[in-house]
């Protein structure tokens, strides 16, 4: 019996009912095939915008809803209780659009985000590099100044969107001389028929298979230097401040898709008979079950609490809290994952089975936006040892 979450008001749960409807309607039955296929139609995209979904807490100075982040958290909760992996719209809408938000000039929010909100426009964020991982200060893509453009060259890897996007905010190296070598680090808006600019392979992936991942490629690429976002050598510092939204929204996701995990475990436990009861009348599923319950629900109190500060004061002061909420929501819902998969047997083990598709996707999120360990550095650090 889930506590009652104060952070929503009336016209966020009206909100919550119309995306949730959208899911089961537009997505759900189509999954399957996009996974086969290994990316999601254009067309979601555009549908999903024509009714609000995306960039809801964009002013519509610039074509956005003019809701707020509580709409993005209806969202992301909603897609991640579908098990809808490869629709990457809270990537879209609140990892990459919040970086032209708050660092584009007017020309660049007027030009891209009316788009972004109408789902015409679908972004991507090209940071990783295949030697690099999670240390942005050593990647190696360049972006020499030529004048009136920069010319780029270099590769990068496990973009999500990367075949889909038509925007990528790119980090490369604009001073590769900069001691210490992140103040070398600008980010840079390349548009999808920029000369040099070359998608790689779609990546195969053990989860999250409807996800379109990609490699990406610049060869000589000319970018505009009206293209520049923010300041030149800044943009290592707005990556800093834009990835605690980032790891909060991962965070959010892994809580609600630990609660679908939970939900279809009780009924399957129910529904599933060994030795003359349901399986759900033994004790170890009532104890395991009851402690995935609780750590949820412990989880959940925190989570929100990071969802209200964002809500009153923006993320970029909760780099900390962050980094926790992240590492311990995404391994939670890996580690509970795998217990509840447990009770399946060997139907956990079926494809058929959306708790197999639950574990393959969750393993990622321990991963990305940085890693279990990374985020254990950045607390530790916050601590001041």
């Amino acid at each position: 019996m889930a506590l009652k979450r104060k952070i929503f008001q009336e016209e966020h749960e009206m909100f919550r009912r119309s995306v949730k409807a959208f899911v089961e309607r537009e997505i759900t039955p189509h999954h399957p095939a996009w996974e086969e296929a290994g990316i999601v139609p254009r067309e979601i995209w555009k549908k999903a915008g024509g009714l609000g979904f995306l960039c809801p807490w964009l002013g519509e100075v610039y074509g956005g809803p003019g809701a707020d982040f509580l709409s993005s958290v209806v969202v992301a909760e909603e897609l991640s209780s579908a098990g809808a992996s490869g629709v990457a719209f809270t990537l879209h809408s609140d990892i990459v659009a919040p970086y032209i938000a708050a660092f584009g000039s007017e020309e660049q929010k007027k030009r891209y985000l009316p788009k972004a909100a109408s789902g015409e426009l679908i972004l991507a964020l090209a940071m990783t590099e295949p030697n690099t991982g999670s240390d942005v200060a050593a990647i190696q893509t360049t972006a020499i100044d030529q004048g009136d453009h920069y010319v780029l060259n270099g590769s990068k890897t496990f973009i999500s969107n990367g075949h889909l996007a038509d925007l990528v905010i790119v980090a490369a190296k604009t001073n590769p001389q900069a001691d210490p070598p992140h103040a070398g680090v600008s980010l840079l808006l390349v548009e999808s028929g920029f000369e040099g600019f070359q998608r790689g392979r779609r990546l195969k992936k053990i989860g999250m298979k409807a996800q379109d991942t990609a490699e990406m490629h610049f060869e000589d690429c000319r970018v505009p230097k009206a293209n520049l976002l923010g300041d030149e050598g800044m943009g290592f510092y707005y990556m800093m401040q834009k990835l605690a939204q980032e790891r909060l929204v991962v965070a959010i996701a892994s809580m609600a898709g630990a609660r679908a995990v939970l939900e279809m475990t009780i009924q399957y436990t129910q529904e599933r008979e060994a030795f003359g009861r349901p399986i759900s009348r033994f004790q170890n599923t009532r104890f395991v079950l009851a402690e995935v319950a609780t750590e949820l629900e412990l989880g959940q109190v925190f989570v929100d609490r990071l969802i209200e500060e964002v809500v009153e004061q923006g993320a970029e002061m909760l780099a900390v809290e962050a980094s926790m909420a992240k590492w311990w929501c995404s391994e939670m819902l890996k580690r509970n994952t795998d217990r509840c998969l447990q009770f399946f047997g060997g139907y956990g083990y079926m494809e058929e089975y959306p708790i197999s598709k639950a574990y393959l996707d969750a393993r990622v999120q321990t991963i990305y936006a940085g890693t279990t360990e990374i985020m254990k550095e950045i607390i530790g650090r916050g601590m001041g040892i």
